[in-house]
């Protein structure tokens, strides 16, 4: 039970941890102003790892490396220290296990990715309804639109009502299954078979 407990605590850590660098991650690759509540929020709880890593990793192609590997590197250790606590036995060979925990890591990454996606997008849909002028709106319209964009160019809106959002959470569902499958295909490396 304490092991579940501790699995709890730092999930939930390293889950808003690294929720933050992605959320850093996706506001500088959209070009979204961090001068609001959130993106200073954003930067207030990242800083500490993001700044030191900028003199080591450069960008690339315009994408904010030092906020994304650390988001990985984040992920992998969880599952890391998941495997352990929950006694997994572990294979013989260090590389394969080590191969293993980065695959898992990634695909972790992945679903956290989808997850931030999928709560931008929901976000956005509502304020769109119910509060079209708030603060939050313009920052979260900026952070959907390009996920948006390619389904309304397809799904055609009825009544003035646009149903790319839902395409685009059903198309993330289906993302979410592809990568609960993946996971399977790191046990072979983890466990030597």
């Amino acid at each position: 039970m304490l092991a579940n407990v501790l699995l709890l605590i730092l999930n939930t850590v390293v889950g808003f941890i690294t929720l933050m660098l992605l959320a850093r991650f996706f506001m500088q690759w959209q070009r979204v102003s961090f001068r609001n509540q959130i993106g200073h929020f954003v930067v207030t709880t990242t800083d500490w790892v993001v700044r030191p890593l900028r003199r080591f990793i450069p960008g690339l192609f315009g994408l904010d490396m030092a906020s994304l590997l650390p988001a990985w590197a984040f992920q992998t250790a969880l599952v890391f220290v998941e495997l352990v606590l929950r006694g997994v036995p572990l294979a013989d060979n260090p590389a394969s296990v080590l191969l293993g925990v980065w695959g898992l890591g990634l695909v972790e990454l992945l679903r956290m990715m989808i997850y931030l996606v999928f709560a931008i997008v929901l976000v956005s849909a509502v304020l769109s309804w119910v509060s079209p002028y708030s603060p939050a709106a313009p920052i979260v319209n900026a952070l959907a639109e390009p996920f948006l964009r390619p389904f309304r160019r397809i799904v055609p809106t009825i009544a003035n009502v646009d149903l790319s959002p839902l395409v685009l959470l059903l198309v993330l569902q289906i993302l979410l299954m592809v990568l609960g499958n993946l996971r399977g295909g790191f046990t072979p490396l983890l466990i030597g078979l």
